[in-house]
């Protein structure tokens, strides 16, 4: 029996290409690195009409237009909110509840109090009260505390602000300077602390036999495996992946709504179907769980995988595949909660099969993609 090569989330998500997405079979068959033949017999079994498709591709493009239109407006709204209000920012909050009142049948209250970051109920506040004479008084306070601030270049906290007030004449108290400097925003600049790491501990299930040597000779020599989430408006999703060392491609994932073990195992197998080594790989994976199982164990044993582990806490032992996911992160996710966990699954999946394996650019490849230096460099080990 001939066994499989892509896994069923595979498939799924190839199909979503077609039927989600709109692209021609052809072209979405050689993106993936399939052939037309099986994509047309995979959206066959699917059961999808190509009146279906149709249907639900015009409901998708309506809602979107329908999402685009709303963004622009309010987009258009917090832009011309800020070309006006470019001179009350670096002031205090009553200046720009003066700001909000001044153009209230201009702007809606609620996009200006969040794009001048102050509170509903403030404003209200503001409008139902007069000044005071403590209200008054702060003002002129914080002017001269915006004079000393500015003075020393913003180093100054609110303990040497209040020594320069007393020193030039003004009585007032430490904690009120201290309170008027919180609420406008005026803190002592300071240089950001070096983060530390621990060394962390040995695995005690296995070794680190990777020792964080990251360039190898030839593919199939090194995996390194982990996990990560994404957020959607649905809960979290979590993406485990599989990336070999020798050209930094992904061969191997999983998406579930859950850390179960079934994520790891997936996308080893995948990885497996994928490449088909005919020699010990060693994987390297942090100490989490899913890889400390006696599944995971067990599952490496019989497919030939050598297990290798990080010390504990110590995220350089794992260093490739925590840059996968940062790029993955500030490239495509840029810090959005996916509507939904099908939206977060095509979106990922378009960018690990589409761009990343076959368009991005990896220093490490001098340059080329993973699968172009994988196909400019053809050695494999058999």
């Amino acid at each position: 029996m001939k066994s499989k090569r892509y896994t069923d989330e595979f498939r799924a998500e190839a199909i979503k290409q077609v039927t989600e997405r709109g692209y021609p079979v052809a072209e979405v068959a050689q993106r993936l690195g399939v052939s037309s033949h099986s994509l047309y017999e995979w959206l066959r079994r699917s059961g999808v009409s190509r009146q279906a498709r149709k249907t639900q591709q015009d409901a998708d493009l309506q809602r979107e237009n329908q999402q685009l239109r709303a963004e622009l407006r309010r987009v258009e709204e917090e832009r011309d909110i800020l070309k006006k209000a470019a001179g009350v920012l670096c002031q205090g909050v009553r200046a720009r509840y003066g700001f909000m009142h001044a153009h209230q049948h201009e702007f809606r209250i609620t996009t200006m109090c969040r794009v001048l970051k102050v509170e509903r109920s403030g404003y209200y506040a503001w409008l139902a009260k007069p000044r005071s004479a403590r209200s008054i008084e702060d003002a002129r306070l914080l002017k001269l505390i915006e004079e000393a601030y500015l003075a020393s270049g913003g180093v100054y906290g609110s303990r040497n602000i209040h020594r320069d007030l007393i020193e030039a004449g003004e009585r007032v108290g430490k904690h009120r300077v201290a309170r008027l400097m919180r609420e406008n925003g005026l803190r002592s600049v300071r240089s950001p602390q070096r983060r530390r790491y621990k060394t962390g501990k040995p695995s005690v299930v296995a070794p680190n036999r990777l020792q964080r040597q990251f360039t190898v000779p030839e593919p199939d020599h090194a995996w390194v495996t982990d996990i990560t989430y994404l957020r959607t408006a649905e809960g979290w999703l979590y993406l485990a992946v599989v990336l070999d060392l020798y050209s930094r491609a992904v061969i191997g994932w999983s998406m579930k709504p859950t850390l179960a073990r079934e994520l790891a195992l997936d996308a080893l197998l995948m990885a497996i179907w994928r490449r088909r080594p005919t020699r010990t790989v060693t994987i390297h994976s942090d100490q989490g769980v899913q890889y400390g199982s006696d599944d995971w164990q067990r599952f490496c044993r019989e497919h030939g995988l050598e297990v290798s582990m990080s010390r504990r806490g110590n995220c350089w032992d794992n260093s490739v595949a925590e840059s996968f996911f940062s790029s993955l992160k500030k490239e495509r996710i840029r810090g959005k909660v996916y509507p939904s966990r099908n939206d977060a699954r095509s979106d990922v999946f378009d960018y690990i099969e589409v761009f990343y394996n076959r368009q991005r650019r990896h220093g490490h490849n001098g340059g080329l993609s993973p699968m172009a230096f994988e196909e400019a460099h053809p050695t494999r080990s058999l």
